[in-house]
Parts: structure tokens; sequence; C-alpha cells
């Protein structure tokens, strides 16, 4: 393709500059034909179809296509970020539990202080559920991963069993960069 894309691309930023700023002819009703090998351009004509209804808004794209919702686009999370955190586990973190759903390879190599270890694996198993019940009874309940993704299916798998989870955006990660620059990272 060479140089392709980016001689499209400076044509559509350039037919973009005219529409917003009025000024030019754009190519509505137009087809621009750009033969790289010759370096010709031509131009057709497309004649409207009378018969259609001019477009008023879009459609759902999705539905459209037949493509399935998954769970997590209608699940509402929670969601708290690193330094958030931190102030409340400075504060009295006696009413809060750190749920680490790394797993344990990952949590050798860095963990955020009273961070309870219960990997992911083990939620999406069952397996964990009820110790996760208990670890979160009178307590809010705060999921962590590495980069935040594993933590927000954590979150989504607990709801589904009745317990609320806040999801700690960008995890250790984040955690790592903007909380304790001293750490690893990996």
């Amino acid at each position: 393709m060479g140089v392709m894309p980016g001689l499209i691309g400076l044509l559509q930023a350039t037919e973009t500059i005219k529409l917003i700023t009025g000024i030019g002819r754009c190519l509505d009703g137009r087809l621009l034909v750009v033969d790289a090998l010759s370096m010709r351009f031509r131009e057709l004509t497309l004649r409207r179809d009378s018969g259609r209804a001019p477009i008023k808004d879009l459609i759902d794209y999705s539905q459209f296509c037949g493509a399935a919702t998954t769970e997590m686009d209608s699940f509402a999370m929670e969601t708290i970020s690193v330094t958030e955190l931190k102030a409340l586990l400075d504060g009295d973190a006696g009413d809060l539990a750190l749920v680490d759903v790394r797993n344990p390879a990952e949590a050798e190599i860095v963990v955020i202080p009273s961070a309870v270890l219960i990997p992911l694996s083990k939620i999406e198993s069952g397996e964990a559920i009820e110790q996760v019940r208990s670890l979160a009874e009178g307590r809010r309940l705060f999921v962590h991963c590495k980069l935040g993704m594993r933590s927000a299916k954590a979150a989504q798998l607990l709801a589904e069993h009745g317990i609320l989870a806040t999801n700690v955006t960008g995890g250790i990660d984040a955690w790592a960069q903007e909380v304790d620059p001293m750490l690893p990272r990996y």
C-alpha cells in the first residue's frame, strides 16, 4: 500500500477542513478515484436516488450487524483511582477490604500492602466466592489486578453473587506510577 493511506488521509483531512470552514468546493455528490501508479485523479459524479428518504439519524450499528452485547457492556461498575484508594488506606482502613485478583506469581513481584490475594481463576470457578463474601462483610470491598481489566471482570462476577466491589482503575501498575514509584513494574 505504500503511501496510499497517507495520501487518502490527507485528502480526507482537506475535505473536512473545507466543510468546517465553508471554503472551496467539497466532493459532495462526487467520487474521487485515485490511480497511484499513473498518478491520475478522476472524478465521477454520483446522482442522488430521489426515491430514497434522507438520512436523519444513525442506526444502532451493533444491532444492525447482529453483534451480541457482552454482559460487561450493561454492567455499571464503581471505580476508584489509586490515589483515592491510598487516601482511604491511610485513613481508617478497618472498614475496607482490598482483594488482589492477580496470579500468585505476579504477587511475588509486587503487592499493595494489606491486599488479600484471591486469584481471578478462583472467583471464576466459584471456589472463592464465600471467602470474598466473608472478607467483604461489613466492609467496602475493592478489587485490583495489574491494569484493571481482570479486576473489572472480578467485580462483575462478584456482583452476580450479590457482592458489591469497586474496581481499582489502572491496578497495581498505576499504583507503582502514581502512589509509590519505588515499586517494581512488570
